[in-house]
């Protein structure tokens, strides 16, 4: 059997399947999001403030720029589970949180500045950051991987850094409401420098994982 031939019996019987991966990836996520839930509890925790912060816009944003990156990368993911399945058409769902993040960093800059630039852009916790969301994406990455491995992805380093991505945004979206730097300059620096970091993983993991 040459090589095509295999690509269509791939896709004809995982036609057959593409509820499953859905099913199993959702199910081995919600089995993952205690453990990153535990970590975030034990050592994070909501931010004290939390409730002066919801009037604050800047704060909200975080979440909107959070789960603009978790679902598009979710859907992408699914997609890619195919082995027919090309990105063509699809990357420009990603670029949702650098909208929002543009405009947002517009906005500020519009604003009389509360604080220096440099401190809006280094923050108080940019080294929590930077560690934080990616230990609580490995969980979630390790759940997004098995539930990606029902699929028969044809390009698994690719299928594996979008469950990096989606893994980084659902933990970011948690790390979120405990972080108090709200700038938008924080969050395109440090949220992206971490998100990345779980991407390479995920790429590098889904390479081996996801091969079939």
């Amino acid at each position: 059997m040459d090589t095509d031939q295999l690509i269509r019996t791939l896709a004809a019987d995982n036609a057959h399947h593409a509820p499953k991966v859905g099913a199993v990836l959702a199910l081995s996520l919600l089995v993952a999001a205690p453990l990153t839930i535990l970590i975030f509890a034990t050592f994070l925790g909501v931010r004290p403030d939390v409730m002066s912060a919801m009037h604050n816009p800047f704060f909200d944003m975080k979440f909107a720029v959070t789960l603009s990156l978790a679902i598009p990368a979710i859907v992408i993911s699914l997609h890619l589970s195919r082995p027919e399945a090309l990105m063509r058409g699809w990357g420009w769902l990603l670029l949702l949180p650098v909208a929002l993040l543009a405009v947002a960093i517009g906005g500020e800059m519009m604003m009389a500045p509360a604080m220096p630039m440099t401190m809006r852009l280094v923050g108080k916790n940019s080294r929590v950051c930077l560690s934080a969301i990616p230990a609580m994406s490995l969980p979630l990455l390790a759940g997004a991987l098995f539930g990606l491995r029902h699929g028969a992805p044809s390009r698994p380093a690719l299928a594996g850094a979008l469950a990096g991505l989606l893994s980084a945004g659902l933990a970011a979206t948690l790390y979120a409401s405990h972080c108090t730097d709200d700038s938008p300059l924080f969050v395109a620096t440090w949220y992206t420098l971490a998100a990345a970091l779980v991407t390479a993983i995920g790429a590098l993991v889904g390479a081996k994982v996801l091969r079939y």
